[in-house]
């Protein structure tokens, strides 16, 4: 059990046992809940500090938390301990060699370098030739020799090498894990008698009555237990319109309640719904190095044989352990192995900045080489918000106009998306509003109200048809036309008589033709549309956009298959979709990317997620991933230069060992520092 160590009226500080493996993951469950503005983890004093808002149940939460962590708690890596202590004491050794005397200063030394070659010793014994055994030659030889200054410059050199890479990399993840889904800080739980409580998140147990009111977020999944609503759930399924939820119907966490009131029990909460399982899939593949990073890795380790070989060949011709001890400063594999990493987390950084979510640094350099864009037509290339396409007056002497001014004066009142759509047209159009009488929203219907002594009904055909026995069988043709392309209906009633139809559509994205265009100046050689509409309307709309392939009339399970043709072909491939049935075609691609009010499978099968609701970002983390690319290539390609420049150096005697120290360090900290630079370099689009 942690203890607490120190504490004021909003700050604690917890100490873990030596043998406690919960520090990490308490940490990072703790750093989640409501209430704490900050934590602050030191492994090496198995301590743990906690900024919080001094309210009494926050504490007993961070307690609780701390004690107990969830197993699957996603752990804190340290920035301001391990790392930063050790570049301290680094420093001040490097001080210490330079004005104590030559015994103390041996003392120094000694004790500042004992790790680094124990940790050298231990590779050695069970890993084989890696850099840790260069590090413990670079600062025990010189030590051994009495060379107290230049081994404690090398060790710091190494220490802020690693402080840079672990600061950079923390700060990325950090930014990445503050735009997944976030836990609400309370809920209203409905007692006994049917009082609310207001009770927080990290309380439920599962089974509670959660009450969620008009505009607020629905915390769980689960079933509605009472009360009647629309439920927008694009954020969770992908679905443009919202929704009706009645006593039975089941809803997702995430989801938005827009009309209406419910009551959900919580079958489902945390982790466990499916927002949950899609922000644990995200936060492990933070942890996932890319094939370069680890390519990366081996090929560092390799040439940690060449110095080894440059060493062992100065010996053997001149037995000057001043050269030796200037070629052991020289790794190639530091420059090479800290700086892929630092470039693909930066490139995370960039994209999520720009409204890009990555979920892993392999997906950076995949999408850096495709040459193909496959987009599903509907929510992509279109909005999920409707406009109005069609208004079919059925009543005689009735006008299109009047048919919109009618039914926008009765849905001014609700927010669903197909009146929006009727209003944001009259609005347009400058219609004058009708008088009417008070309305009636029926929930999961439609709307009702009396103009002028008529009483006027709009919504689905169900409620028009089954519900109140208006029959539009004489303008079925119409109806199934505008259904096979793909449209929404709206039904409108006058005294049980048809009065008027609306159809509606997704509207096309302003900037798809620009998009297109520019994918074509960074170097994407085909854009394809996959659609479900017919062989005209799509190669219209293809043409419109400039589009090199259409393959129209596909039924939902071809898409997977046209993507496994283009591949076979030898095309690399990014698609680009948002539905429930755009998932295996998503985890076909090379690259799969999901729009940001995609579905619950979509987002959890794309590789990339863009929040913003803009198709260009799409150009934007493709141009991110494309340089950060050519940095890795480029920064490889100094790291490689420079330091064989620095060993023929230290070969040949021209360069000292402190010399080569700084300089092939001074090289590793320049190729980090330019691969961070290029966080702030690259401009938001």
């Amino acid at each position: 059990m942690p203890r607490i160590v120190h504490e004021l009226p909003n700050r604690l500080r917890l100490r873990f046992g030596p043998a406690d493996a919960r520090l990490e993951r308490a940490a990072g469950a703790v750093r989640d809940l409501a209430g704490v503005a900050g934590v602050r983890l030191n492994p090496g004093a198995r301590t743990l500090v906690v900024q919080y808002d001094g309210d009494p149940a926050t504490r007993a939460r961070v307690l609780a938390d701390a004690a107990n962590p969830p197993e699957r708690a996603y752990p804190l890596i340290d920035v301001d301990g391990t790392e930063g202590a050790e570049l301290a004491l680094a420093g001040a050794a490097v001080i210490a060699s330079l004005v104590l005397p030559r015994q103390a200063a041996g003392v120094v030394t000694v004790a500042n370098i004992a790790g680094t070659v124990l940790s050298g010793v231990h590779a050695a014994l069970t890993s084989g030739l890696k850099v840790e055994v260069l590090d413990a030659l670079a600062v025990g030889l010189p030590t051994l020799r009495g060379r107290f200054a230049t081994a404690n410059f090398a060790r710091f050199l190494v220490e802020l090498a690693n402080y840079i890479e672990s600061t950079t990399v923390e700060r990325s993840d950090a930014l990445l894990r503050s735009l997944l889904h976030r836990k609400p800080d309370d809920v209203w739980v409905e007692g006994p008698g049917g009082q609310l409580i207001r009770t927080p998140f990290n309380d439920l147990k599962g089974g509670e009555h959660i009450a969620v009111g008009l505009g607020e977020t629905v915390p769980v999944d689960g079933v509605v237990v009472s009360g009647d609503a629309y439920v927008d759930q694009s954020a969770v399924t992908g679905e443009s319109l919202p929704i009706p939820r009645a006593p039975g119907g089941e809803v997702l966490a995430g989801s938005i309640v827009t009309d209406g009131r419910l009551v959900v029990r919580a079958d489902r909460i945390g982790e466990a719904t499916a927002t949950g399982r899609i922000t644990r899939y995200i936060q492990d593949a933070l942890e996932q190095p890319a094939e370069i990073q680890s390519m990366s890795d081996a090929l560092a380790d390799k040439r940690v044989g060449i110095t080894l070989a440059s060493a062992a060949g100065v010996f053997a011709l001149t037995r000057d352990w001043r050269r030796i001890e200037s070629v052991f400063m020289v790794d190639y594999s530091c420059t090479v192995k800290l700086g892929t990493p630092i470039v693909l987390k930066t490139a995370m950084y960039n994209a999520a900045k720009n409204g890009c979510l990555v979920k892993s640094g392999q997906t950076i350099e995949n999408l850096a080489n495709i040459d193909t864009v496959i987009f599903d037509k509907t929510g992509t290339l279109t909005h999920n918000t409707l406009q109005v396409t069609d208004v079919v007056p059925l009543a005689d002497g009735l006008t299109e106009e009047q048919a919109v001014a009618i039914v926008a004066s009765l849905g001014e009142h609700t927010t669903h998306p197909i009146a929006r759509a009727v209003v944001q047209l009259a609005r347009t159009q400058k219609l004058a509003h009708v008088d009417h009488e008070e309305v009636n929203f029926i929930v999961g219907h439609g709307v009702e109200g009396v103009i002028d002594g008529d009483t006027i009904r709009f919504g689905s055909r169900h409620y028009l048809e089954d519900d109140e026995h208006v029959s539009f069988a004489r303008q079925r043709k119409l109806v199934e036309t505008f259904q096979a392309e793909g449209k929404s209906l709206l039904y409108v009633a006058r005294n049980n008589r048809p009065l008027a139809v609306f159809a509606l559509r997704d509207r096309l994205r302003n900037e798809a033709y620009d998009t297109v265009q520019r994918l074509r100046d960074i170097g994407i050689e085909r854009c394809v549309m996959i659609t479900g509409d017919h062989r005209a309307k799509a190669l219209a709309f293809g043409e419109a956009l400039g589009l090199d392939e259409v393959h129209y009339e596909q039924q939902p399970e071809d898409k997977a298959v046209i993507v496994a043709r283009l591949k076979a072909e030898g095309r690399r491939i990014a698609y680009v979709g948002d539905g429930v049935n755009d998932g295996p075609a998503l985890m076909t691609a090379d690259v799969g990317i999901a729009m940001p009010r995609a579905a619950d499978i979509a987002r959890a099968t794309a590789d990339i997620i863009l929040l913003d609701d803009k198709l260009e970002s799409l150009v934007t983390v493709i141009d991110i991933s494309q340089r950060a690319m050519k940095l890795v290539d480029s920064n490889f390609k100094v790291a490689v230069g420079a330091n064989s420049a620095i060993l023929a150096g230290a070969v040949t005697g021209v360069l000292p060992s402190i010399a080569t120290a700084a300089l092939h360090n001074g090289t590793t900290i320049g190729v980090l520092a330019r691969s961070l630079l290029a966080n702030r370099s690259h401009p938001s689009h």
